[in-house]
């Protein structure tokens, strides 16, 4: 694709969480990379794959995606500190990361992507990373799947996480609303959020609609998978099959209730180095991080505060006096 043709691409107005995957050479990504970093821009930002030899232009992420990355990382990490008879120091040491890049030489170039979200444990020799988790709202399953294979394999972390989230088709989109006073808007949003939150209640999944316009549409499934390296040898451009995979949400309805809360896997050991650890009963210490309550109490309200960024996107506030 020739570069005036991905400059193009990157400059279309991106909905939040939009993921789009662009065949280009490394060189046609440098350039439009170099572009965007002279213009300071934020979003969207630019990874590469150099297996497949795409540029991923990512928009910025919606709340739901940030919040369940915050979220996934902070339970596992509460659960090791609140492990009895680990030394403080250690506990002290485990540290989350996000939005790092990274550049590794994959299949005859260089692939450079960001990770969501990490778990690394600190030494004064450096830092080795142990978990790392990738969200994907209504991303396609490939390219998640790439995205945490690549944590694992070319970044060698213990275990990879990955939620992937699917929200139904939202319809029409709402029409953009005008106010008199910002008084008037403030009034209309808050009752709004109010109506909203209360639907919550009676189906907690979606959808969330005000009259004809939908405001989150029904969440069709959330699945969390875990991966881990299948072979030391495996090259970094590998794409892994998941070691477990649970549905948490199909249709609207929660039916994650039979997931193990280790997700039947998910250990001291994969959060603590092993050679840090006094030794190999500990380290097959399970870190049970998800519970149904959880999960749906973050998840309600990463809907409910993607939606009103919804709505306050359609009411502008240049247009109220």
């Amino acid at each position: 694709m020739a570069h005036s043709e991905l400059l193009e691409i990157v400059r279309r107005p991106l909905s939040p969480d939009t993921h789009l995957e662009v065949p280009a050479t490394r060189s046609e990504y440098e350039r439009v990379q170099g572009i965007l970093e002279g213009e300071d821009a934020k979003f969207p930002t630019l990874q590469y794959d150099g297996f497949r030899k795409v540029v991923i232009v990512s928009a910025a992420p919606s709340p739901m995606h940030g919040d369940m990355v915050g979220q996934v990382l902070s339970a596992i990490s509460d659960e090791v500190k609140l492990m009895p008879g680990l030394d403080a120091n250690i506990k002290r040491r485990l540290i989350s990361s996000s939005d790092r890049r990274h550049t590794r030489d994959t299949g005859d170039t260089a692939t450079t992507r960001n990770w969501d979200g990490a778990l690394v444990y600190r030494t004064g020799e450096g830092k080795t990373l142990m978990v790392a988790v990738e969200v994907g709202v209504s991303q396609t399953y490939e390219s998640l799947r790439a995205a945490i294979s690549f944590s694992v394999c070319a970044l060698r972390c213990r275990v990879g996480i990955a939620m992937c989230i699917n929200e139904g088709d939202r319809g029409t989109a709402p029409a953009i609303r005008y106010y008199a006073t910002r008084v008037e808007k403030r009034t209309a949003i808050g009752e709004i959020e109010h109506d909203l939150d209360s639907q919550l209640q009676t189906h907690p999944f979606g959808p969330l609609k005000i009259e004809e316009d939908t405001w989150f549409g029904e969440v069709t499934s959330v699945v969390l998978e875990t991966y881990r390296l299948e072979d030391d040898n495996s090259p970094p451009e590998t794409l892994l099959n998941p070691t477990q995979s649970f549905t948490i949400v199909e249709n609207g309805r929660f039916v994650g209730e039979e997931v193990p809360p280790n997700l039947a896997e998910i250990t001291l050991g994969d959060c603590i180095p092993t050679h840090v650890l006094s030794g190999s009963n500990i380290e097959v210490t399970p870190v049970n991080f998800f519970h149904q309550d959880w999960f749906e109490d973050t998840f309600r309200l990463s809907m409910l505060e993607t939606a009103m960024e919804r709505v306050e996107d359609k009411t502008p506030s240049r247009d109220v006096e």
